[in-house]
């Protein structure tokens, strides 16, 4: 007797509005250099010899990445789940957070978002993140207690913006 699987459960990303918005802009920009990559393909194949034509080699290899990288976006957004944020005063995806830090009071704003978006240098961090997954769900003077690394520490929550 054959035994059954469970059926598969389906992991979707979750991401806020901005960041789905910015994978579609993304694929847009890719679709737009598509035609010049196989132009430049079909340019190289007339070359001749393909076994020794660096330049076929190099924009084939070219071609396949940004249709890779095509895919990869688009599956993104085939299993993205759009976050809707509610202005309840509780950190959460698709919002500001200002924090100040306890050692030594300085302060910092941040933008909860999704993994796939999370870049430090731009004030984005993932909400599964360490400093995320402590932030979520806590609301304006609360203390908050980091699970970091490198050691805990601890924040407190100055403000809490809708961003979107």
């Amino acid at each position: 007797m054959a035994k059954q699987s469970a059926p598969r459960q389906i992991y979707f990303q979750h991401m806020t509005k901005t960041g789905y918005q910015e994978i579609e802009q993304q694929i847009r920009d890719l679709q737009k250099e598509r035609p010049a990559k196989i132009k430049a393909l079909k340019a190289a194949r007339a070359l001749g010899d393909l076994s020794e034509n660096t330049e076929y080699s190099t924009a084939k290899r070219e071609l396949r990445h940004l249709e890779s990288r095509m895919r990869y976006l688009n599956k993104q957004l085939t299993y993205a789940k759009i976050i809707t944020t509610k202005d309840d005063g509780k950190v959460d995806m698709g919002k500001a957070v200002t924090i100040q830090f306890t050692d030594d009071s300085e302060t910092a704003t941040y933008i909860i978002v999704g993994k796939h978006e999370a870049d430090i240098a731009s004030g984005k961090i993932a909400f599964d993140s360490p400093l995320g997954k402590a932030l979520m769900h806590h609301q304006v003077n609360d203390l908050v207690t980091v699970a970091a690394p490198a050691g805990a520490y601890q924040v407190k929550i100055k403000a809490v913006k809708v961003q979107e």
